[in-house]
């Protein structure tokens, strides 16, 4: 028979437990042992769950605090010197202040963060010196396994891999990659092998999804030293060598003759890879094959994924094939038991962590000729949702026909539109902003979810928000913001509050998935064509304008970022999809600027997360991106500025495609990464206005004046003065006003202090 197994699942908990736990520690609501004791606790349901739905190969050690990429950075030692170096004591504590930065007498930056592949999951950046040491630190891995096998649960421990931890880290202080640390490196993972045998366990996973890229020679030959070792080094371990997000494709031959036991494919992003798999695959290697699709919530088509399965076992046996999906189910919300308000046709087509596990134990089964009748749903459900009339709009297909090369071009270029604006609108040198939303109280969630239950009427919640924008506008005239916003106090998310009013989207109750620590979003699902019924955003910033002489920002999020942070269709082309999205946010662009909105955000952090794993597929994903991006800012024209926003994101490979967005300002996230980002801009002669946020608003420090206008005159050697803006990193909505409002002080304060020592300075400005 097959084996029925998974790569990871879910940590938050159905109903957000871990945030709960997490932010309630932080605040000093819960000690630690409430904190560990509700982290044992949601372990021992995650793995109970699985073992009730069938799988034979559980998951341990995917369970974090706060993120995985950090724990394996602690479990080697690598803790930078500021945190106390090898030898510190590992514990929550640490973690949290690696993670969140250490305020007080002494502060402590935290580690960079950034994307974890073309996901919107973000992860800490290691540290890593050319004299790093490395250690043995913390056996999470083995206190874990122990902690499932207490329960009576054997599971198979999920170690991320030794290249792809040095591949995501950062040299510090000195020259040279990272991957020349992988000789110091490798004996902490044998040591760790030899315990987990020690343990009794059976099967280890160790991730490389690096291998889901395309590599360079030095990674390459990195993988084949570390798995001529690691394979070798307990016989009595089973590996399995995991990569997701895409195809192997040339890295497929090199990985299938490594000597492990075990090689996982990604078939819902790569099923190109089967095939040759299949045929190259040694005598006695088995394959997992990951046919449901851990990054989306549609539900497998049983037939598709059957035929898969039965192509390996006839040529393997069923032996050597595990079932499982196709990457961790770390990216899909927990459970639909929640979801009794879906529509029921909808919900009949949606498959969470819970459901995706089950479907891999159903379909192990069907494939070892056991339990075909279990399939009959899926196969109803799939066949009704290909037939359903209420994923097309025929009317807007052929209106996206009519669209011409001229409606995806700006009046003027940037400089000619700069000058049409500053005529219109006067901003100092260094002018300032912030990137959108500000702190969401406590009253406003409360009275959003009064709303949401019948308890407040639309009218008495509509005055709630009047007020907090009129506070918001307030303090930003008072503080000495330049260019306002309304603070978004009646969106609930950047993508959700779209979703709720656009045709061909779905929202979910408790659909919720982790971005990084405590912080979940509730992704919106594309089930059909998109369009929008009626103006989203013009109400509140007509409302805000009227309320100061300074101008406000019309506020949208980009196509490629609704795209990309929603569970999209999987029924059509990713890019027909954001086309659709486009059209739609183009006409909120025409109706802004009809109202007298005089700049228009449209905000992009996605763009370079769904930028392709592998190079031969990233030209077409740009050109359709930069198309939509276009086709919505083209609706303004000259004498309106349409800015943009992206963070945490590698910039250089793409930055040619950045500038021709044709954006008249790029908000970019530059404070947590110190500044490096900068560089970019300066070797590719970035040509319109740029922003580089001098504020981290993902950790809770607030930084000082001085640490804003160091950031800010290294701005200013990189981007001409006349085209730099000063501007927080990212939103701030997941602060608190007593650290945003002394923060923006001193943004405002440094923003000052630099332009003003650059106009007594007019050849620094050349």
């Amino acid at each position: 028979m097959p084996i029925a197994s998974n790569l990871g699942y879910p940590r938050i908990g159905p109903s957000r437990e871990l945030k709960t736990a997490l932010e309630s520690y932080w605040a000093g609501r819960q000690d630690l042992s409430q904190l560990l004791a509700e982290a044992r606790r949601l372990r021992a349901e995650r793995w109970r769950q699985q073992s009730s739905a069938g799988l034979e190969h559980i998951p341990s050690n995917d369970f974090s605090l706060y993120d995985h990429v950090l724990d394996t950075t602690l479990m080697v030692g690598a803790v930078p010197e500021r945190f106390g170096g090898p030898g510190a004591e590992i514990g929550p504590d640490l973690i949290f202040a690696m993670a969140r930065g250490v305020s007080g007498e002494t502060e402590l930056a935290p580690l960079d963060m950034t994307k974890w592949f073309d996901t919107n999951y973000h992860y800490l950046v290691p540290e890593l010196a050319p004299d790093q040491a490395f250690s043995l630190a913390w056996p999470k891995p083995v206190e874990e396994f122990e902690e499932a096998k207490a329960l009576g649960i054997r599971t198979r421990p999920v170690l991320l891999g030794p290249v792809s931890w040095l591949r995501l880290g950062r040299m510090v202080g000195g020259q040279g990659g990272t991957l020349q640390l992988l000789d110091r490196l490798l004996p902490v993972y044998e040591e760790l092998l030899e315990r987990l045998a020690g343990a009794g366990v059976e099967w280890v996973q160790i991730d490389e999804p690096c291998l889901s890229q395309d590599l360079p020679v030095e990674a390459l030959e990195a993988l084949e030293t570390a798995y001529q070792r690691l394979g070798r080094r307990v016989p009595s371990l089973r590996l399995l060598l995991a990569s997701y997000f895409s195809a192997l494709g040339p890295n497929l031959e090199m990985a299938l003759g490594l000597p492990v036991a075990a090689v996982h494919l990604d078939l819902v992003n790569g099923p190109e890879d089967l095939e040759p798999a299949l045929a190259l695959a040694p005598e006695g290697l088995s394959l997992s094959l990951g046919v449901v699709d851990g990054h989306n919530v549609w539900r497998t088509d049983p037939d598709r994924a059957l035929a898969q399965l039965e192509r390996a076992v006839t040529r393997l046996g069923g032996s050597r094939v595990l079932v499982a999906p196709s990457c961790s189910l770390l990216h899909v919300p927990v459970s639909l038991r929640s979801e009794s308000g879906l529509d029921p046709e909808l919900r009949a087509w949606l498959a969470f962590a819970e459901e995706k596990v089950v479907e891999v134990s159903q379909l192990a089964r069907a494939a070892g000729g056991q339990g075909p009748e279990e399939l009959e749903p899926a196969r109803a459900a799939c066949a009704a949702r290909r037939a359903s009339a209420r994923v097309t709009d025929p009317a807007l297909r052929a209106r996206l026909q009519r669209l011409t090369p001229e409606q995806l071009v700006r009046p003027g270029d940037g400089p000619v539109r700069r000058l049409i604006w500053r005529q219109r609108v006067s901003m100092p040198l260094l002018p300032t902003t912030t990137v959108g939303s500000f702190p969401q109280v406590p009253e406003l969630r409360r009275a959003r979810a009064r709303l949401r239950r019948g308890e407040l009427d639309r009218a008495a919640y509509e005055a709630l928000i009047e007020d907090e924008v009129r506070r918001v506008i307030r303090f930003q005239e008072e503080t000495g913001l330049d260019l306002l916003v309304h603070g978004e106090p009646e969106r609930n998310d950047m993508v959700e509050y779209f979703a709720e009013q656009l045709q061909g989207f779905a929202t979910t109750r408790a659909g919720w998935v982790q971005s990084y620590g405590s912080r979940c979003a509730k992704p919106p699902i594309i089930y059909g064509d998109v369009s929008r019924p009626e103006p989203m955003t013009v109400r509140w910033a007509v409302f805000a304008q009227g309320l100061t002489e300074r101008p406000v920002k019309g506020m949208l999020t980009g196509p490629v970022t609704m795209l990309q942070w929603s569970f999209a269709r999987d029924d059509q082309p990713r890019g027909d999809t954001c086309r659709q999205i486009a059209l739609a946010l183009r006409d909120e662009v025409q109706d802004l600027e009809a109202a007298g909105i005089s700049v228009i955000q449209i905000d992009e952090p996605a763009l370079r997360e769904g930028l392709p794993l592998h190079r031969g597929r990233q030209a077409a994903y740009l050109r359709w991106a930069v198309d939509c991006f276009r086709l919505v800012a083209a609706g303004a024209g000259a004498a309106t500025q349409v800015h943009t926003h992206m963070c945490y994101s590698e910039f250089d490979e793409i930055m040619d495609t950045i500038a021709e967005l044709d954006a008249d300002v790029l908000y970019i996230e530059a404070a947590r990464s110190g500044m490096s980002l900068l560089g970019s801009f300066a070797r590719h002669h970035y040509p319109n206005e740029v922003g580089p946020g001098i504020y981290d608003i993902h950790s809770p420090l607030v930084p000082t004046v001085a640490e804003m206008t160091d950031r800010l005159r290294l701005a200013a050697r990189a981007i001409p003065p006349e085209r730099l803006w000063a501007v927080p990193d990212c939103g701030l909505k997941t602060r608190g006003w007593a650290e945003v409002e002394p923060a923006l002080h001193n943004l405002v304060t440094a923003a000052r202090q630099v332009a003003s020592e650059l106009d007594a300075v007019p050849a620094a400005r050349s």
